[in-house]
């Protein structure tokens, strides 16, 4: 009986460390952000970019970048790399000094969605 039991509690905690390493990545959160939030920076910034912990469905993730007024400034959609689907980009227009917004989401390869947003400053 005590084996029966301690080949239970196994079970169980296997099943449990294999639910708990789906669930942590599950999502995709930035890992670096480029302005970083809370940033000034000059007013010759072409794009933002933003790296995650998961690689990211092309198709339903997204950045868009809104001045003081909320008025989108991008140039393009954004765009995740062929090459590192944990990075995406977007390209901007010509930025004037003030405040402004990113809002991103991310879908995972998985199909889980996050979403964000941070502040930066062109002086």
């Amino acid at each position: 009986m005590p084996r029966i039991h301690a080949i239970l509690i196994r079970g169980c905690a296997a099943v449990l460390l294999c639910a708990t390493a789906r669930l942590a990545s599950a999502h995709a959160y930035p890992t670096h952000q480029v302005p970083s939030a809370g940033a000034t920076v000059g007013s010759s910034v072409k794009e933002v970019a933003i790296d995650f912990d998961d690689g990211l469905e092309p198709a339903f993730s997204s950045i868009d970048v809104t001045d003081a007024a909320g008025k989108s400034v991008i140039a393009a959609k954004a765009v995740v790399s062929a090459t590192d689907k944990k990075h995406m980009s977007v390209a901007l227009n010509s930025l004037q000094a003030g405040d402004y917004a990113v809002a991103w989401v991310a879908v995972a390869s998985d199909g889980h969605r996050t979403q964000g947003h941070y502040h930066f400053t062109v002086k």
